[in-house]
This record gives C-alpha cells, sequence and structure tokens, in this order.
C-alpha cells in the first residue's frame, strides 16, 4: 500500500501502524466508517491495522477499458481472468499496483480483480453476495499484512486473502472466487493475438509500470506483519502456489516445472518478470508463472501464487506440498 521508501517510518505515526484496540471501538474509526455495523465480526480488532492510508487513500477502479497492450512489456505480470463461455480479459499488474480493486463486468458478470502487493496475492470475485451486486473499495487497513476491502453498500469489510467479510453487516459472507491467473503478457498474447488488454487507467499522478515497493519481495520481514514465520524454514517473502488448504514452494517447481499431484496438475514457465523486485516492474527478476488444472479434466482451477507468510497466517492448519 505504500511506498518502500516510507514503510520504516509508518511505526512512527501516532495512530497509523498500531494495533486497534479489542474493546469499544475507537472514535478515529467510527467519524470514518459511519455507516460500519461494527457490533458484528468475526475477528478480533486487534489484527487489524491501518496500512497508513485513509479509505479510498488507494482509488479502487469502477469500470476500465480495454485495448491491446501496446506499450506494455512482454515480461510484465498480468492477472488473466478467465469465465466459461467468454473470452480471456487480462489486467496489468502495473495498473492494479496502484489501485488494487477494479470493479469490472465480464459477459453480464460482475467481477472484482483484486491485488494486494504486501501478500502479492491476486484473486478476483464475483461482486454479487447476499442479494446484491456490491462495488468495492480499498479500506486502507491491513490484516495479517493483506488488503482489507470494503463494499460501499453496506460498509461491511472483507479479507481480501479469502474473500470473506469481518466486520460488518454481512459478516460471514463469501464472495465466490473466479478462476484467474498471472502470467507474462507475452503468454496472454500468444494464446489470445487481438485479446483484450486492460488500458491505462484515465486518471492522473500515477507512476504505472513503476513498483513503488522497490525489493519488497527480497526482505527479511513482511510489512506491519505480527505473526508467525512460516514453518520448514521457508522464508516469509518466499513464493507459494496456493490451491485450497495447500501450498506449493514455486521453487519446487522450478526443478520440477510440471507436478501432478492431490488431484491437481501444476505446470511452471519461466518468463514472467518479478512486479515486486526492481523500481520498473518490466526489470524485475524472473521469476515465472504457474497455471493449476484440475488433474482429471484438464479445466483450469482457482489457485494463486501468494508470499508464504500469508498463507501460514490465513491457513495455519494448512497442508506444505514439500515433495
Amino acid at each position: 500500500m505504500l511506498r518502500r521508501d516510507v514503510l520504516a517510518g509508518m511505526g512512527a505515526l501516532a495512530m497509523p501502524g498500531v494495533a486497534l484496540a479489542e474493546g469499544p471501538i475507537p472514535p478515529f474509526w467510527k467519524a470514518e466508517w459511519r455507516g460500519t455495523d461494527f457490533s458484528k465480526s468475526s475477528v478480533p480488532f486487534s489484527e487489524i491495522f491501518s496500512g497508513g492510508v485513509p479509505r479510498d487513500g488507494i482509488p479502487a477502479l469502477n469500470g476500465v477499458s480495454f485495448g491491446k497492450g501496446g506499450g506494455l512489456s512482454e515480461r510484465e505480470p498480468v492477472i488473466t481472468v478467465a469465465l466459461e463461455g467468454q473470452r480471456e480479459h487480462t489486467y496489468p499488474v502495473r495498473y492494479l499496483m496502484w489501485h488494487e480493486i477494479a470493479n469490472d463486468v465480464i459477459g453480464g458478470v460482475p467481477i472484482a480483480v483484486t491485488y494486494c502487493p504486501l501478500c502479492n496475492s491476486a484473486l478476483v470475485f464475483d461482486r454479487r453476495a447476499a442479494g446484491l451486486v456490491l462495488t468495492f473499495g480499498v479500506s486502507g487497513k491491513l490484516r495479517h499484512s493483506d488488503m482489507v476491502m470494503f463494499d460501499r453498500e453496506t460498509e461491511s469489510w472483507w479479507q481480501q486473502f479469502d474473500g470473506e467479510a469481518v466486520v460488518g453487516e454481512l459478516t460471514g459472507t463469501k464472495l465466490r472466487p473466479l478462476v484467474n491467473w498471472m502470467e507474462p503478457l507475452e503468454a496472454f498474447l500468444e494464446r489470445n493475438p487481438d485479446g483484450p488488454v486492460m488500458a491505462e487507467p484515465e486518471r492522473g499522478g500515477r507512476q504505472y509500470g513503476r513498483n513503488p515497493y522497490g525489493g519488497y519481495d527480497t526482505s527479511s520481514r513482511p510489512f506491519l506483519y505480527q505473526g508467525e514465520n512460516p514453518p520448514h524454514g521457508i522464508a516469509p517473502l518466499a513464493r507459494v502456489v496456493r490451491v485450497g488448504n495447500r501450498a506449493w514452494p514455486l521453487e519446487r517447481l522450478r526443478t520440477k516445472p510440471e507436478i501432478v499431484e492431490a488431484g491437481v496438475r501444476l505446470v511452471w514457465a519461466g518468463t514472467m518478470a518479478s512486479a515486486l523486485d526492481t523500481g520498473v516492474i518490466a526489470e524485475g527478476r524472473q521469476i515465472g508463472s504457474v497455471r493449476v488444472f484440475d488433474a482429471a479434466n484438464g479445466r483450469d482451477i482457482v489457485h494463486e501464487v501468494v508470499f508464504a507468510f500469508a498463507f501460514h497466517a490465513f491457513a495455519p492448519d494448512g497442508i506444505w506440498m514439500l515433495g
């Protein structure tokens, strides 16, 4: 949520960066979130921190336009969405890095394309829940260093990592995850030569193509994370492929690019740049991309490539597929 060059100073701020109390809701919360029902929550408020920006300080997008990806590097990571019966659409991380949420519609299906840089968590959800079509924004708050989203209809708060409402009227409601994957633009265009690539948003002042978290994915500790390190000696910011409650270290796929086990087939390709390495996304070191298929029928299944600490925080009893 914040540039790496200001991360170190966040702990010195008076309110942002300090844990919220277990008891009464702090007055500054109530003033900012007049529509949120704080009597309903499924997580301790002490687990929720300010990321240092206010509500909508990171502006989510409502509707996007598409082009053909001109001017983008073929190595750049994009988030590809594949809805049944629809052509694939892709959303460059260079834009989601600065907006974190894009509310869009594909083939009549309202979707939220989300990306949390601090967890490297890219997930896409159906925005229909509880009889409503929800519009999501960025709350400016974090839980286990993962983005807390909010919907504008009820001002409930949602955990981006699993799409569940954790505070407010809709607490306990879950969004339906949709199949997507992160890949280099080159791979998308090989399958879809004229496929729709999200165009640059019509907003000024954003350094699209730059990584404001330079060197983050080789840091020793995630920002504002106070939980345990992952087991088995896995580095907190190592990437893992998450499928449900299982996680495969990406390093394992580097040595064996195709793995079939636990009912899934994981395939690794090595051309994608890291979005969280150098200051320019296209110049990031090569980390590769992963597709995950149902081993029985070959269909794409919901998965993500996420930092190990986030998987451990949200799935402490998860299964580590170490080979």
